[in-house]
């Protein structure tokens, strides 16, 4: 079958690139307003991260239009680059570089925002850089892993102003890693400082490490799945409140033992907001492959608001006569900006599952790395009961009449197709085995417009039974 792949989908960028850590920001370069992601590049495929910082953009008008400006940034010793921020200032952009494995922070410099970044020079900071240019031109940064730092930066951008260094601003968790200083707290600060400047106020964003239970999240086991944020009228202290924006753990579900279960497996997160046009974004990041070396970008909308008491609400918010009272975290999705859901008609790859759940063998996502339009990462070790879902797909005004399976059967296995749950209602079902095929089925009562849509394998016994590669609805 002959038709277009899903583009802009979540993750944003194509299914074969890997960049975690992303620092969003937006710039104006030659009259064009684009939105840069800075990440650091998981390519080394055994371990985090590689050896080269690689840059994305879109325009502010079109967030599925992604476009790659290749390397950026190279270490002089060729060592492993964690995560990176980049600001600018003046006529100049400034990129922090976290070169040998983020124990060693740089400073290099750049006419443009996509680099080269050259002229790397030695930092104070430290791990997983985070920095500020305040409204009046006053540069903060802020770093740290399970301890947090900031402090303000000379003119150099590089080195510490006198008696600003702040130690703890956020309590930390209390990881087997983390110093057992007086300063644990329920803040539970683990990496990836952010900072942001939102309704006049300074928000300390960070990956969030979750010591007790949140049986509402389907969390039983310390969890550092969380982007985070504080809120202060103070650029170095004071911060206090906020709650959390993202969680990767995909969709929580009731389980048969009354214990919500999390869809999707959790890993480290690290992202930041950027406002684009108008809407803030979270961007965070996904996990695919058996280990934490495969990550990609992912981006959700989120409301951000101010109560009348100048609190700060960000993520997904519940009002009350009109005033905000609540937020929690933004639902995963396979569709990210493209909020009236992905267009069914085109092939859309079973990489971008936000759901896989059940089964007896952990299903996941298999990477992919040949940089090709018409990739499609797989989801593999699908076994009796495993649900594979993507919410959230748009069939428009007609309701589709066929939906087009490529898979990979091992055994005979049957898949069931339903709608906007995974035991919700299904509009097609079939039967496989044998090898790759091609499949087309009718489907019956899809309906119209905007629905989550699931596969469900049934097979015999417990182990791996197929593999689905992508679909297409007609």
């Amino acid at each position: 079958m002959s038709r277009a792949f899903i583009k802009g989908a979540n993750p944003y960028m194509p299914l074969w690139e890997h960049v975690p850590d992303g620092e969003p920001r937006v710039f104006t370069w030659q009259g064009e307003t684009r939105v840069y992601v800075y990440g650091s590049h998981d390519t080394e495929k055994t371990e985090y991260c590689g050896r080269d910082y690689v840059v994305w953009s879109a325009p502010v008008t079109d967030l599925t239009d992604w476009k790659c400006h290749g390397t950026c940034f190279t270490a002089e010793d060729h060592s492993i680059l964690f995560a990176p921020d980049v600001v600018q200032k003046g006529d100049t952009f400034y990129l922090y570089a976290a070169e040998d494995h983020g124990s060693r922070i740089t400073v290099a410099e750049s006419e443009t925002p996509w680099g080269p970044f050259v002229n790397p020079r030695k930092t104070d900071l430290g791990f997983d850089p985070g920095v500020l240019v305040d409204d009046d031109g006053r540069v903060y940064a802020y770093w740290g892993f399970c301890a947090a730092y900031c402090a303000e930066l000379n003119e150099d951008m590089a080195t510490i102003r006198e008696g600003t260094l702040h130690e703890h601003p956020l309590a930390h968790c209390s990881a087997p890693w983390s110093k057992a200083d007086g300063h644990l707290g329920e803040d539970c600060f683990f990496e990836a400082s952010s900072p942001r400047k939102i309704f006049g106020k300074y928000v300390y964003i960070y990956s969030r490490r979750v010591e007790k239970e949140m049986p509402e999240l389907g969390v039983y086991e310390p969890c550092n799945g969380f982007l985070s944020y504080r809120v202060s009228d103070s650029p170095l202290e004071g911060y206090r409140d906020g709650g959390d924006i993202s969680f990767n753990g995909g969709e929580i579900l009731a389980g048969p033992d009354g214990r919500n279960e999390m869809t999707y497996r959790w890993g480290n997160n690290h992202g930041s907001l950027m406002e684009v046009n108008g809407q803030w974004y979270i961007f965070y990041h996904r996990h695919t492959g058996t280990d934490e070396y495969a990550r990609q970008a992912m981006m959700e909308p989120v409301d951000a608001a101010q109560g009348k008491d100048g609190k700060i609400y960000i993520g997904k918010i519940t009002y009350r006569n009109g005033e905000p009272v609540g937020s929690c975290p933004v639902e995963m999705t396979s569709q990210g900006v493209q909020v009236n859901g992905l267009d069914a008609r085109k092939w859309i790859s079973a990489g971008y599952a936000c759901h896989l759940h059940g089964g007896k063998t952990p299903a996941y996502i298999r990477p992919v790395y040949g940089q090709r339009e018409d990739i499609s990462a797989p989801a593999v070790q699908l076994s009796n009961g495993t649900a594979v879902g993507f919410r959230y797909l748009q069939f428009g005004m007609n309701t589709p009449k066929t939906v087009t399976v490529r898979m990979t059967a091992v055994h005979l296995v049957t898949v069931s197709v339903r709608v906007d749950a995974h035991d919700g209602r299904e509009i097609a079902a079939f039967r496989a085995e044998g090898g790759e095929r091609e499949i087309t089925v009718p489907v019956s009562g899809a309906g119209i417009g905007r629905h989550a849509v699931y596969f469900v394998f049934s097979a015999e016994g417990d182990e791996p039974a197929a593999e689905l590669d992508r679909f297409t609805f007609d």
